[in-house]
């Protein structure tokens, strides 16, 4: 699948089926964010796979309740540590360049499960200092996004909408 294709189908999913996604596919996954692009190169991020049903319940738990968070057979937790970014850049990078740097790593995750025919879902509602606990992150290393792993209970239908282009983009010159 092309990289346009994927950005076109990628939708959130709430609702997985019970078949769990292969160790190498999660891999091809954490490959693919890795890729992304980062400020200076510093590579900010950290990721924490949970395969494990009890873990899953409680990171649920710590986002609000979302049951689909539990219910997917894999949930990555993605983490950086601004500290990285701080640094080489100060206060913009421990506020705002090390943010960037997990959001592309995440998109890229995305896309690559698309690609796959995997379902996910971008969570970022949830309790950060207890899913730090969950996952056993060390201070300073701080939980910014949820990606739950799986596969769709149904398909989907039809691209998800959008606003359009002419309410959303100003050209200049």
């Amino acid at each position: 699948m092309d990289t346009l294709a994927a950005i076109k189908q990628g939708r959130c999913v709430r609702k997985f089926s019970g078949r769990t996604p292969e160790r190498k596919q999660v891999q091809a996954l954490l490959e693919a964010a890795v890729r992304a692009p980062s400020a200076g190169n510093l590579q900010p991020w950290h990721f924490y796979v949970v395969w494990d049903r009890t873990v899953r319940e409680d990171l649920s738990a710590a986002a609000l309740s979302q049951g689909h968070v539990a219910q997917a057979p894999v949930v990555i937790v993605v983490c950086v540590d601004p500290e990285t970014s701080a640094a080489r850049y100060g206060n913009r990078g421990r506020k705002l360049y090390c943010i960037q740097d997990t959001a592309a790593a995440v998109q890229n995750m995305l896309l690559a499960a698309t690609a796959l025919e995997l379902a996910t879902c971008w969570v970022g509602a949830f309790d950060e200092g207890r899913v730090a606990r969950i996952v056993g992150a060390p201070g300073g290393r701080r939980p910014v996004a949820m990606v739950p792993v799986g596969y769709a209970a149904k398909p989907a239908k039809g691209m998800t909408p959008r606003l359009p282009l002419e309410q959303v983009v100003t050209f200049i010159g």
